[in-house]
């Protein structure tokens, strides 16, 4: 992988983790163009979603001090329910990863007719979502697991994170100016966990991968500062509902990818 590939795949990542549009999809589509290989192309693209991780602590950071903080509290209130909620969430694709891991895998294969596909089940998710009757309800326990198996379905490239479990949320009745929050912050704790185990393993190492350690830290650097732009944008959106024009987004990409397949 040459650095100026790096820079596009960081490109891709940073500006389309926050969207509705799967970062996961579009980084395949741009693997298939690049003609790179489906081996090292998953070690990467975790190395970038560790960037856009970083990028979301940097924008919720105050939010995330004050969660820790309130913990040694050791008060059963509102600020600990919310942590509560955030590792409920993250229980369902933390199963997903130690059970299916080579499954998952294996769909990182740059199959542009699945990707596509996963594109148009995406589009309709964020069609119905937009045309949801609008929550009111605080994100309760049993809605946490069901955003949870949502981010756990999302794990599919061309179904996107961000948009699976903003749509459940907003499909089940929650008051969406808080749900791009805590979809944005759920993601932190499956993601460093998925980074840490790598770094244990010596995946991450420059001798250990073909990517290269300057293409590497190329692509790290692009997908957290354009993580941080998408992130804020992506809030804004969110709050203003204007979901629809990401589903005629994501239809065009999955069509345009089936029949470039």
């Amino acid at each position: 992988m040459s650095v100026i590939e790096a820079i596009v795949l960081g490109l891709i990542q940073g500006l389309t983790e926050f969207l509705p549009v799967s970062s996961s999809g579009h980084l395949e589509i741009g693997h298939a163009l690049f003609g790179l290989d489906g081996g090292e192309n998953l070690k990467f693209d975790l190395l970038l979603h560790g960037a856009t991780v970083l990028s979301t602590i940097v924008v919720f950071w105050k939010d995330i001090i004050g969660l820790i903080a309130g913990i040694f509290k050791f008060r059963w209130d509102d600020n600990n329910k919310f942590v509560a909620k955030l590792i409920i969430s993250a229980i369902p694709v933390a199963i997903a990863g130690f059970l299916f891991e080579e499954e998952i895998e294996n769909m990182f294969s740059g199959n542009l007719i699945f990707i596509g596909a996963m594109l148009l089940i995406t589009a309709i998710l964020l069609s119905i979502a937009n045309y949801a009757k609008k929550g009111i309800r605080e994100i309760g326990f049993w809605d946490a697991l069901l955003i949870g198996i949502a981010q756990m379905i999302a794990v599919t490239p061309g179904i996107s994170r961000s948009g699976a479990t903003i749509a459940t949320g907003m499909i089940i009745g929650n008051d969406k100016t808080n749900l791009a929050k805590f979809s944005f912050l759920m993601v932190i704790i499956p993601i460093v966990g998925a980074n840490f185990l790598k770094i244990l393993s010596g995946d991450f190492s420059a001798g250990s991968s073909s990517v290269g350690l300057i293409p590497m830290i190329a692509g790290f650097v692009t997908a957290f500062i354009m993580g941080l732009l998408a992130c804020k944008w992506m809030i804004n959106i969110v709050r203003k509902g204007k979901l629809i024009y990401f589903a005629i987004y994501c239809a065009a990409i999955g069509l345009i990818a089936i029949f470039a397949a």
